[in-house]
């Protein structure tokens, strides 16, 4: 993927992975606009309000960008929550699970939807979803989280098999555990933000560009079924659930 002279939209860029990949495209000498909730003014970056759960405001953003960049060529599709779960209880579980799949299931689906015209129109472009290696190897404590980053992998393999032969490429993130506010409290081995970025800029420098970008610490998720730790692993990532109340 190149990485300079881009005009790059992350949808979820207003803070962890998403505000560290910002800086690092921007610091690499792309525009870049980052797009949350409620952005707050980032030096260096531009900003955009959009609430990936509101196809109306993902509408409005996507037209607020493309009138000020009709250049735009790199969308970055990452708004996500990351909740824990207690499937013994129906009553907040499913609440949660709602939650979840509005925001890192149908939030991903609408704002790669809402770009796609465009970047066919241009005839050159990226896209790059987010799963996680949870996608891969479920971690029971958040059953939903994981079964939506399933989901966004299976939707990426499909959007690039659509988007063959228009000039647009489309790239997946597999993040590992990375120390983000959230992760950190969850698991003290999650990786650091800036040693996650360092490798996942050098791995989307590969020409061509990567279907999967897997850091090291990812692959033991990414291959755990091929390589025949599947079962040992999903026992060992399960033992979070016997301090859940009541268990």
């Amino acid at each position: 993927m190149k990485l300079n002279g881009r005009t790059i939209l992350i949808v979820g860029g207003t803070q962890g992975i998403g505000r560290g990949l910002a800086q690092r495209f921007a610091d690499a000498g792309n525009t870049v606009i980052v797009g949350g909730r409620n952005p707050e003014p980032q030096a260096g970056l531009e900003t955009v309000r959009i609430d990936v759960t509101d196809p109306d405001s993902i509408l409005r953003a996507r037209d607020e960008v493309l009138a000020a960049h009709p250049d735009l060529d790199a969308v970055v599709a990452m708004s996500g929550v990351l909740l824990t779960e207690d499937l013994r209880d129906p009553a907040s579980h499913l609440a949660t699970a709602e939650t979840t799949i509005a925001t890192n299931l149908l939030g991903t689906i609408r704002v790669v939807s809402a770009f796609t015209t465009h970047l066919i129109a241009r005839g050159a472009g990226t896209i790059i979803t987010v799963s996680s290696g949870i996608a891969f190897l479920p971690f029971p404590l958040m059953a939903t989280y994981g079964a939506t980053k399933a989901a966004v992998h299976s939707y990426t393999e499909s959007l690039r098999a659509h988007l063959a032969g228009t000039g647009v490429e489309v790239a997946e993130l597999v993040p590992p555990a990375v120390a983000t506010p959230a992760m950190a409290k969850l698991n003290p081995a999650a990786v650091p933000v800036d040693d996650y970025l360092d490798e996942v800029m050098e791995l989307l420098a590969a020409e061509p560009t990567a279907r999967e970008i897997v850091v090291k610490a990812a692959l033991p998720l990414r291959w755990a079924e091929r390589d025949g730790t599947y079962a040992d692993l999903l026992e060992r990532r399960s033992q979070p659930l016997n301090n859940l109340p009541g268990r």
